[in-house]
């Protein structure tokens, strides 16, 4: 078995794992210290979530380079 097969899974994982766990955290924390609440604060808190989300994922694609999926190839 290619090892390193398994490392680009793993950390590809990892990564995903961690922007999910963060943008989760921060849009729940934004939503919640704005005090919105009922369907407005449910849609509001999916679109900053899905912009945290892909933030996290290109600022973890910079920092470590690590491709998850292409962000910024020409």
């Amino acid at each position: 078995m290619d090892m390193s097969a398994v490392k680009k899974w793993v950390t590809f994982f990892a990564g995903i794992l961690c922007a999910i766990i963060i943008a989760d955290a921060l849009s729940n924390a934004i939503v919640a210290a704005a005090g919105i609440a009922g369907p407005s604060g449910f849609i509001i808190n999916f679109v900053l979530y899905a912009a945290i989300f892909f933030g996290v994922l290109y600022a973890i694609e910079k920092i470590f380079g690590i491709a998850f999926f292409g962000f910024g190839r020409g």
